[in-house]
C-alpha cells in the first residue's frame, strides 16, 4: 500500500508537500482517537487502560465494540510499533478467558441488547503506531488472529491521518452453544427469516447479479470482504457496504455508508434508513434486482468507497 501524502498550495499556488509526524505524548494520540472511536475506526468505546489481571500482567489501552457486534482491542504506540504484536496476542489471549467480564462492560455500557449480539467468533486487534517493519507486516499473515495495523500521521493544522496498512481477517473460532441457541432466539424475535447473507442461499438469478456486484464493491483497492451472521461486510477500515440477499424477493439489498440527505432517494430503488432497524450497517438501502439496478446503483458505491 503507498503512503499517504498530502499537499498544499503556498502563496504562489506551487503545491507544497505537508511533512507529518508524530505525538509528542502516547496518551494525546489515545485519548483523540477514545473521543472519535466511532467515527475513526468504527468501534464504540467502552473503556480505557482496561487490567488485564495478574496473568496476563498488562492493560489494554482501549476496550471496543465494533459495528459488527464484534470484540475489539486498540493499542497505540507513538513511535513504533516496538512489540504490538506480541502485546496483541497477549490481549486476545486474555479476552478469550474473559468473556463474561467483557459481556458485563458492554451491557454496562451500550444496554442488554449490544451484550447479548455480541459475535464471539472473531475478535479484532487493531495496532496503531507510527510505523511498522516488513517483518510485523508479514508476521501478522501467520497469525490465526484478526489484527488490524493501522499507521498514524500528525499534520499541521492538528490532522490527523488514519492508514491501514495490513489486515487479516483471522480464524473464526465457533460459536458456544449457549450463544447459538440465544442468536436463534434473536433471529427468531426479529423476522428475518427471509432475509439471508450466505451467497449459496440465493436463488440462481440472483448468483451471477451478485457476483457482478461483489466486482464492483472490491473494485477500489484494499477491501475486506467478511461474511458475518446476517450479512456480507465490505470494509476497510470500517464498513463501507453490506450485503444481504432477499430470495422470495429474487433481490439484493446493500446498505451503503453514505448520508442520506445527499441522495436524491427513489421509490422501489433506494430509501433513508435511519431510525429505521435493520441488519447490516449503512443508511442508505439500495435495492438491485436486474442488471439495470446495479447499473445505476454504481454512483452510490463510488461515492461511498470514495468518502471511506
Amino acid at each position: 500500500m503507498s503512503d499517504l501524502k498530502l499537499f498544499r498550495p503556498d502563496a504562489d499556488g506551487w503545491d507544497v508537500e505537508l511533512r507529518g509526524s508524530t505525538v509528542a505524548l502516547e496518551v494525546e494520540l489515545q485519548r483523540r482517537i477514545e473521543a472519535n472511536m466511532e467515527a475513526m475506526l468504527g468501534i464504540r468505546f467502552l473503556a480505557s487502560e482496561y487490567p488485564t489481571g495478574p496473568w496476563h500482567r498488562g492493560r489494554i489501552d482501549s476496550l471496543g465494540l465494533d459495528e459488527n457486534g464484534t470484540p475489539a482491542l486498540i493499542e497505540y504506540k507513538k513511535g513504533a510499533n516496538s512489540g504490538v504484536l506480541s502485546q496483541a496476542v497477549s490481549y486476545l489471549s486474555w479476552l478469550d478467558s474473559a468473556r463474561h467480564e467483557f459481556e458485563a462492560l458492554v451491557k454496562e455500557k451500550l444496554g442488554p441488547e449490544a451484550a447479548e449480539a455480541i459475535d464471539w467468533r472473531n475478535p479484532r486487534m487493531v495496532c496503531i503506531a507510527a510505523s511498522f517493519s516488513h517483518h510485523d507486516r508479514v508476521a501478522v499473515h501467520r497469525l490465526r488472529e484478526r489484527i488490524d495495523l493501522v499507521r498514524y500521521r500528525i499534520f499541521d493544522g492538528e490532522l490527523l491521518s488514519l492508514l491501514l496498512i495490513e489486515s487479516t481477517s483471522g480464524s473464526p473460532s465457533p460459536v458456544p452453544a449457549r450463544r447459538r441457541s440465544r442468536q436463534r432466539e434473536v433471529t427468531a424475535g426479529a423476522n428475518v427469516g427471509s432475509v439471508q447473507a450466505s451467497p449459496g442461499a440465493a436463488p440462481p438469478c440472483l448468483q451471477d447479479l451478485y457476483a457482478e456486484l461483489d466486482e464492483a464493491l472490491t473494485a477500489w483497492g484494499e477491501v475486506e470482504v467478511a461474511q458475518l451472521r446476517h450479512y456480507i461486510a465490505y470494509r476497510r477500515m470500517v464498513n463501507v457496504a453490506s450485503v444481504i440477499f432477499r430470495p422470495k424477493h429474487e433481490a439484493i439489498l446493500v446498505y451503503l455508508k453514505v448520508d442520506p440527505d445527499t441522495v436524491e432517494l427513489v421509490e422501489g430503488f433506494s430509501r433513508d434508513m435511519r431510525g429505521i432497524g435493520h441488519l447490516g450497517t449503512g443508511d442508505v438501502e439500495v435495492r438491485i434486482a436486474s442488471a439495470a439496478d446495479l447499473e445505476k446503483a454504481g454512483p452510490l458505491i463510488r461515492r461511498a468507497f470514495e468518502a471511506a
